[in-house]
């Protein structure tokens, strides 16, 4: 085993869109994992939008990165070593933690999930069956409150949470669902490869005037990645009772400035309407419940996942990230070693 590894640090926060200039690659020691600890080699590691808000030094549902220190993530891994007083795993085993960003990390055995890659492959538990997967069935079945015969409109539907709430809510019954996405191969992907009733590319025109469009009787449930336009486009449109998931703000996450709406607020008191963030965190209790529903409906071929693969570890992580941000990702965007 090699003696040097490479990490992935803050190196500045950014003001606005990242770049390149924020991240610093640095090669270490690689670890000993010390009592109850093991040693674990990356094979596969998360860049997701909420990571952007700890590059911010600000107060937050969770602490934000330290500049000089490497970033945190999700990622999978092999155990190539293992402390004393660890009893329940072994060299050879794949288990999911919490320091990515880097090639070799000495996690707390306590603080691992073991993973079968022969059940799954690794990588989807980072993605589908992972964190966002459990952010999709929370997000729409608690938090939204979703219920048979609800139409459904899904922001940012092609990323990582998007694609798996916009088919839930077809496989549990929705009257109709739609979703927004960035490109025209992205709305045909929704439509035609995952059953969206309808789509439509964000670039073309104001949120609001396709919406309306593609839900001539309105929506009863949206489910926001995006923020700004979109929520303000959402609101408009939802029917009296209506219900939001407030999931992330990605088209807000790099802006200098506050935003400026969405500028019908109003609307929620005349129509009734429940507006509720939710955190993944709170759901632990819906975790076996997610795997065994959302699992057989893989195995069935009735729920399908994307994911957008870099190749190169440590190095491509920040590029990964980046184009993450600006929506080059089709899926869940990964970082292989």
């Amino acid at each position: 085993m090699t003696s040097t590894a490479l990490e992935v640090r803050l190196a500045s926060r950014p003001a606005g869109w990242p770049t390149e200039e924020n991240f610093e690659i640095a090669e270490v020691e690689v670890p000993t994992p010390g009592d109850g600890q093991i040693l674990v080699r990356n094979v596969v590691m998360s860049v997701d939008p909420y990571m952007r808000g700890r590059m911010n030094d600000v107060k937050s549902y969770v602490p934000p990165f330290q500049v000089g220190q490497p970033l945190e993530g999700g990622a999978v891994g092999e155990v190539v070593a293992v402390g004393s007083g660890v009893s329940d795993l072994a060299v050879g085993d794949n288990v999911l933690h919490g320091l990515g960003w880097r090639e070799y990390a000495a996690v707390d055995a306590k603080h691992v999930v073991k993973v079968d890659g022969s059940v799954a492959p690794l990588s989807t538990y980072l993605g589908v069956l992972g964190m966002p997967g459990l952010t999709a069935y929370a997000g729409l079945l608690a938090t939204a409150e979703f219920k048979k015969g609800d139409a459904v409109f899904v922001s940012g539907a092609a990323g990582a949470v998007g694609q798996i709430v916009g088919q839930i809510a077809r496989l549990k019954g929705a009257s109709r669902v739609i979703g927004s996405a960035g490109s025209a191969d992205k709305v045909k992907y929704l439509v035609e490869e995952l059953g969206f009733d309808a789509a439509f590319n964000y670039k073309d025109g104001p949120v609001a005037e396709q919406l309306a469009e593609l839900a001539p009787d309105g929506i009863d449930v949206y489910f926001d990645n995006v923020g700004g336009e979109h929520l303000e486009a959402a609101i408009d449109s939802l029917n009296v009772g209506g219900h939001i998931t407030m999931c992330g703000a990605i088209s807000q996450y790099n802006d200098a400035e506050a935003p400026k709406g969405p500028r019908n607020m109003i609307q929620i008191l005349g129509k009734r309407l429940t507006l509720r963030g939710m955190l993944v965190g709170d759901h632990k209790a819906l975790q076996q419940q997610f795997v065994a529903e959302v699992g057989a409906w893989i195995a069935s071929g009735e729920l399908k996942y994307s994911e957008t693969v870099v190749e190169g570890g440590a190095r491509q992580a920040p590029a990964a990230f980046l184009g993450m941000l600006r929506g080059d990702n089709t899926g869940k965007m990964l970082v292989t070693f």
